[in-house]
C-alpha cells in the first residue's frame, strides 16, 4: 500500500505543502494516495537554492558523490518492494515488470557511482607549429550548472533515474518534474537522496501540473533541460528553452525484421517479439510496433506469434500472472482504439486480440495495416503490434526507415553482411541484433533521431551533456 500524502522536496527537504494531487489506482481507478503539488513561487524557490549550491557542489569532491550513489543503491535495495508495489499502483505495471524497472533502478545508480569518480580530462599537444612552441594545453569537464528535468509516466523510476543518477555523479543541481500520473517513485528517491549528505539546493523534486511549469522549460537560470516524453511537447519546449542545452528523449515507431535465415528460431524470435510488443502494455517508446517478417517465414512466425499473443493474460497488475495491465488511463485506451478502428476501415485485419474495456486494452495483433494510417505512421504507445512480409532484405530496411522517428530497431539475422548493413542503413540511434529494439542496458548510449530527439541518455553519456570541457593553456617561460 502506499502511504496517505508524499510531501514535495524543495532544497533538499520535504515539505508538506497540500495534498492537491491526487495519483490514482491505474487498474481500479481509485484514489490511492495524494501528493504535495508546486505553485510556480516553489519552482523559483528552487532555481534560486540551485543556483547557490554551485559552490558547495564544485567543492564536493567525487568521492562523496560517490559516497551518495552508493547510499541509493543500498537504500533502494532496502526498499525494493515498497518501490515494486508503488510502481505496480501507481503506473498500473504489472508486477514482474515493476520488478525488473527497480533492479533497473539500482542499476542505473551503481553505473553511475562507479563513473562519478571516472570524469577525467585530457593532455592536448598544441605544439602543431613553430609558434606553438611550449604552450601545454590541459582539458577537465565542470558542470554546466543548474539542470532541469522532467521526466515520463511510462518508466517513473528508471527514467527518473537517468537523469538524477548522472546529475548526481557530475556534480550539477538539478530541480525535477515527475510525470504528475506517476510522482511517487520520484518521491520515494527524493527520501532517499535527503538521507545523504549532499549540499542543501542540491535537488527538488516538484510535482507540478504542466500549465504551471513553464518555468522548468523557459527560466534562464537552467543550463540544461532534459526532456523525456511526447515528440509534440517535447519539440514545443525546445522551441520555449532559449540558450540552454537541450536533451529530448521522445516517441518511437519501432520496427523488428525476422530475415529468413531464422527458420530454426521461431520459438525464440516469436517469444522476444510478444515481449518487445507487449510488456507493460505496450507503453514503451521502443516497444515492438512492427514486425517485418520474410516471405518464406511469414505463414510459420504469424501461426505461432497468433497463438502466442492469445496466450498472454491480462488483468490485475498486482497478480503475479499478469502480463498485460491497464495503460495509464482510458482517454489513452480510447485515442489507440481509434487508431486501430481506423485502420480496419481501410482494410487491416485484426488477427489476435482487438478487445477493450476501459483502460483495459487487449494484447492486439494485425496485418495488412496500411502505411498511411495513424496506427502505421504514429506511436501507438499501447499493445498493438502490426504483421507486414517482405522478399528483399534492402527493401525492409527502405521500409524501417520510412518513419518519422527513428529510436531503435531489431533485426533478427544470421548474416554477418545484414547485420552490418542494417547497422549502416537504418537511421534510427540504435540498432540491436537478434533481439527486439525493446533491448536497454542502463549504461549503453540511448536516443533517437528524426522525431526521437536529440542527444543521448545512458549514464557516461549523460555526465558529458551535463558537464563541459573547460581549457587551460600553459606556456613555459624561457
Amino acid at each position: 500500500m502506499l502511504n496517505k500524502t508524499y510531501p514535495y522536496y524543495l532544497a533538499n527537504e520535504a515539505v508538506a505543502a497540500n495534498t492537491d494531487l491526487e495519483v490514482t489506482d491505474k487498474f481500479s481507478g481509485e484514489v490511492a494516495t495524494r501528493v504535495a503539488m508546486a505553485d510556480a513561487a516553489a519552482i523559483d524557490k528552487a532555481i534560486g537554492h540551485a543556483v547557490d549550491a554551485m559552490p558547495a557542489l564544485r567543492a564536493f569532491p567525487p568521492f562523496k558523490r560517490q559516497a551518495v550513489l552508493e547510499h541509493c543503491v543500498k537504500r533502494f535495495r532496502e526498499r525494493y518492494d515498497e518501490l515494486a508495489l508503488a510502481l505496480c499502483i501507481e503506473a498500473g505495471k504489472p508486477i514482474n515488470d515493476s520488478r525488473g524497472e527497480v533492479t533497473r533502478l539500482i542499476d542505473t545508480f551503481k553505473v553511475a557511482a562507479e563513473e562519478s569518480v571516472r570524469i577525467d580530462g585530457e593532455i592536448i599537444n598544441l605544439e602543431i607549429s613553430p609558434r606553438a612552441r611550449g604552450y601545454h594545453g590541459y582539458v577537465k569537464r565542470v558542470p554546466i550548472g543548474p539542470c532541469s528535468f522532467i521526466s515520463p509516466f511510462n518508466f517513473p523510476l528508471n527514467l527518473t533515474a537517468h537523469k538524477v543518477a548522472p546529475a548526481i555523479a557530475a556534480g550539477v543541481p538539478f530541480v525535477l518534474k515527475p510525470a504528475s500520473r506517476t510522482p511517487v517513485g520520484a518521491l520515494i528517491m527524493g527520501e532517499v537522496l535527503a538521507e545523504t549528505d549532499l549540499p542543501k539546493g542540491a535537488f527538488s523534486i516538484l510535482p507540478a501540473h504542466r500549465d504551471g511549469a513553464d518555468l522548468f522549460t523557459t527560466d534562464e537560470r537552467f543550463k540544461l533541460l532534459s526532456f523525456t516524453g511526447s515528440p509534440a511537447v517535447g519539440w514545443d519546449l525546445k522551441r520555449k528553452a532559449g540558450k540552454k542545452k537541450v536533451i529530448l528523449e521522445l516517441g518511437g515507431n519501432a520496427a523488428a525484421i525476422v530475415d529468413g535465415d531464422q527458420g530454426d528460431k521461431l520459438d525464440y524470435v516469436v517469444e522476444r517479439l510478444a515481449f518487445g510488443a507487449y510488456y507493460q502494455s505496450g507503453q514503451s517508446c521502443i516497444g515492438v510496433q512492427r514486425i517485418l517478417v520474410h516471405t518464406k517465414l511469414y505463414d510459420a512466425l504469424r501461426e505461432k506469434l497468433i497463438a502466442k499473443t492469445k496466450s498472454l493474460v491480462m488483468g490485475d497488475p498486482k497478480d503475479e500472472k499478469t502480463f498485460v495491465g491497464p495503460m495509464i488511463s482510458e482517454s489513452e485506451s480510447k485515442r489507440l482504439a481509434g487508431w486501430m478502428d481506423s485502420a480496419v476501415k481501410a482494410g487491416a485485419v485484426i488477427v489476435a486480440g482487438g478487445k477493450v474495456e476501459g483502460a483495459m486494452f487487449e494484447a492486439t495483433l494485425l496485418e495488412g495495416v496500411k502505411p498511411d494510417t495513424d496506427l502505421y505512421r504514429k506511436e501507438a504507445f499501447g499493445p498493438v503490434a502490426m504483421l507486414e512480409r517482405f522478399d528483399d532484405f534492402d527493401a525492409a530496411l527502405e521500409a524501417v526507415n520510412d518513419s518519422d522517428f527513428g529510436l531503435q530497431a531489431g533485426v533478427f539475422t544470421d548474416s554477418l553482411a545484414h547485420a552490418h548493413r542494417a547497422w549502416d542503413e537504418l537511421d534510427v540511434g540504435g540498432v540491436v541484433i537478434n533481439d527486439v529494439p525493446s533491448f536497454r542496458v542502463d549504461n549503453m548510449p540511448y536516443g533517437g533521431v528524426k522525431d526521437s530527439g536529440l542527444g543521448r541518455e545512458g549514464v557516461r553519456y549523460a555526465i558529458e551533456d551535463m558537464t563541459e570541457p573547460r581549457l587551460m593553456v600553459m606556456r613555459e617561460t624561457w
